[in-house]
């Protein structure tokens, strides 16, 4: 196990449990939700994203969601996905929003699938918003989704990866965080990727986005911190996926099944457990309303 390691971080993401949904949430549960999610203890919340409403429309209402939360009592942060530089500037306006989230794929197909443009189109689009985010006194976490491997058939390798975080680092992305996007890693290509590209970086915090069912859920837990991982995203029950990737989703990395994880490693997450718990009873009731 890495020595010295920081702190852990828990990423709670209701914008990835809530997008994928076809019914529309309303603003004020969307709201009412994340409000209570922000008692929690959390460090940051992935709460919305502003992208366009035709891609994504349940988040077509992130700035209203914006105006009803309650902030002023929560040690937590807000993170918003953007993926494109209009769409930054919309973010980055906002005195609440700390960090703006960007989908940087090392698939070809992914990338264009999702925001439309290529790989070497995105990564100069990278370099505008890291712009906006210096001018704005924001900061932008790059997430590099297929980070573990490739549905499409295309070319994937670690190498792959760990080129385009050379060139992320070159333009000062501080945060950068591996994406499973579909759920096809496993603890051996979670660890060998660690080893593989995060020495070489000490000044980036590396973080884990992963999908997973529910009994691989563990042991790509374990690969993770094993490996030095320190920032990890999820979602209460494991709800969502990626909609831009597949069809068939494959759900979130489940938030009480890593606070239980870290707690069995006596790790503190600062986590209010009755937050936590009532929290979960909303997300049972939403997510059993809208589908």
């Amino acid at each position: 196990m890495v020595k010295d390691r920081p702190s852990i971080k828990l990423i709670e993401c209701p914008r990835d449990a809530m997008q994928g949904i076809h019914d529309f949430i309303p603003t004020a549960e969307k709201a009412e939700y994340i409000n209570q999610l922000l008692k929690i203890g959390f460090d940051t919340l992935d709460f919305g994203s502003f992208v366009s409403p035709k891609s994504i429309p349940q988040m077509a209402d992130t700035a209203a969601v914006l105006d009803l939360l309650q902030l002023d009592n929560s040690p937590t942060k807000l993170l918003a996905i953007v993926a494109n530089l209009r769409g930054a500037r919309e973010a980055a306006a906002f005195a609440q929003i700390d960090y703006l989230g960007f989908p940087f794929s090392v698939s070809e197909i992914f990338q264009i699938r999702n925001t439309n443009a290529t790989i070497e189109e995105s990564f100069a689009t990278v370099c505008r918003i890291q712009d906006v985010c210096l001018q704005k006194g924001k900061k932008l976490v790059v997430y590099l989704s297929m980070g573990f491997g490739n549905p499409y058939g295309e070319r994937y390798n670690p190498e792959m990866v760990a080129r385009w975080v050379d060139r992320l680092a070159g333009v000062g992305i501080g945060i950068l965080s591996f994406s499973d996007t579909v759920g096809v890693a496993e603890p051996t290509s979670i660890s060998a990727l660690y080893g593989h590209i995060t020495p070489g970086y000490p000044e980036i915090e590396f973080g884990v986005h992963l999908h997973s069912h529910p009994h691989t859920r563990i042991e790509k837990l374990e690969a993770a911190y094993q490996s030095g991982c320190s920032r990890f995203d999820g979602a209460l029950f494991g709800y969502g996926g990626c909609p831009m990737a597949l069809d068939d989703l494959v759900g979130n990395m489940a938030t009480e099944v890593m606070v239980s994880f870290f707690e069995e490693k006596d790790i503190s997450l600062n986590i209010d457990m009755i937050a936590l718990n009532k929290a979960q009873m909303t997300a049972t009731s939403l997510f059993s309303t809208y589908h």
